[in-house]
């Protein structure tokens, strides 16, 4: 029995490393906060060894996956334009 895989058999090489797995793209935003949410939030971050930005996301992943009345109302506008184009919108509109 071969130790080549079916790979390696039809001439494909395998990385002995396999390539990290691609991150999800990411934007910039901007927001007000007090300056104890703050001071708080660099803190935490120092807590878990990671950056604010990373704090906010996964903060927001678990606000967003355990708010159910969110996730109804989310339902129940899942054909509603981008809220980001909506704001765009509004800025350009012109009376």
């Amino acid at each position: 029995m071969s130790d080549k895989t079916a790979k390696e058999e039809q001439g494909e090489s395998m990385a002995i490393i396999k390539a990290p797995p691609k991150q999800p793209k990411s934007v910039t935003i901007q927001a007000r906060v007090e300056e104890s949410v703050k001071m708080q939030l660099d803190q935490y971050a120092r807590f878990i060894d990671s950056t604010p930005s990373y704090v906010i996301t996964e903060a927001l992943k678990v606000l967003f996956k355990r708010d159910d009345e969110f996730k109804v109302w989310l339902g129940q506008h899942a054909n509603d334009k981008n809220p980001e184009q909506n704001q765009g919108e509004a800025l350009t509109k012109t009376a």
